[in-house]
């Protein structure tokens, strides 16, 4: 009887220890991730099942063994390295949050810039920045929404434009719905184009309506727009636009050699100035030049833009 009550024990041992090893094991396989990832808010199962989604190798057990070490944190986890044992990467779950780094868009601003500014202030690579930014957009220009990003120090090249892009995409598409009741890309783009000829030509919101008639008022009389803004694309956003660069450049964004609004949107843009592309205000207006109080004459006389010219130029 004895002897039967210790072999039970010794099987009961054995057991136990075969699972402790088998836990230690399982603890210490390898798993690949980002640095840093994003987990949405919701139960265990549900972020298992996304991350599986992700091809991440997580499963069921997980779920059990994240049950015994505590829930997952919502938002950006930096894991901090992209090869971890099963165990550290769970307990970073529960206890890493990622630092946020504020990146502002301004509106007006091209998307060459703004990914200097990703580049410069996230210490990340521009090449690889601009490699992403070509694979995953669907055009050069305006694709972003000027807006404060509140993004993850440790996210990757490709993670943080494809974030970028979802969020902004978001956004378009809400706005979009509120005016139209539905989105249509083409449309929305050209309005985005449209938009963005507003934009670079002035900042100020009540102004916006009038310069989007000029353009209008311009297209429907055959006349070139003939402005600068237009010039002021890409690596090319901040400079003096001068009689020297007009005759040279040859983009489609040279509204002195070209008719009509350029295909593709200058940078990238306000609601504002949407709303401005959509709604232009009613006016016969066909000139306008920046006065000294920083605001722009408008005229539909050219001798009387030419008076503004000189009187500006004084």
């Amino acid at each position: 009887m004895k002897d039967k009550k210790l072999t039970i024990v010794k099987y009961i041992a054995d057991i136990v220890l075969i699972t402790v090893l088998s836990f230690m094991y399982y603890l210490n396989k390898p798993i690949e991730t980002p640095k840093v990832l994003y987990i949405p808010k919701g139960s265990i199962n549900g972020i298992i099942s996304q991350m599986q989604s992700k091809n991440y190798e997580v499963s069921k057990l997980d779920s059990l063994l994240l049950r015994l070490i505590g829930s997952p944190q919502s938002g950006w986890i930096n894991i901090g390295k992209t090869k971890s044992t099963k165990g550290d990467f769970l307990y970073k779950l529960t206890r890493a949050k990622a630092a946020l780094q504020d990146i502002t868009l301004i509106p007006g601003e091209t998307t060459y810039i703004f990914l200097n500014q990703l580049s410069d202030t996230l210490n990340l690579d521009r090449k690889k920045l601009q490699s992403e930014y070509e694979a995953q957009a669907k055009i050069k220009e305006g694709m972003f929404v000027p807006n404060t990003y509140k993004l993850p120090v440790g996210i990757t090249e490709k993670e943080i434009i494809r974030l970028l892009l979802k969020l902004s995409e978001f956004k378009m598409k809400e706005f979009s719905r509120k005016v139209f009741g539905n989105y249509n890309e083409t449309k929305w783009f050209h309005y985005v184009a449209v938009a963005s000829v507003v934009q670079k030509e002035s900042a100020n919101i009540e102004e916006m309506p009038i310069v989007s008639s000029v353009i209008h008022n311009r297209i429907q009389k055959g006349m070139k727009l003939q402005m600068d803004g237009t010039l002021n694309y890409g690596k090319y956003s901040h400079m003096k636009i001068t009689p020297k660069r007009i005759r040279e450049d040859t983009s489609i964004y040279n509204t002195y050699v070209h008719s009509g609004v350029p295909k593709l949107p200058v940078c990238n843009v306000s609601f504002d100035a949407i709303r401005a592309a959509i709604f232009p205000a009613k006016t016969d207006y066909l000139y306008f030049m920046k006065s000294k109080n920083g605001k722009h004459d408008f005229t539909r006389n050219y001798s009387t833009h030419l008076h503004n010219i000189r009187r500006a130029t004084k």
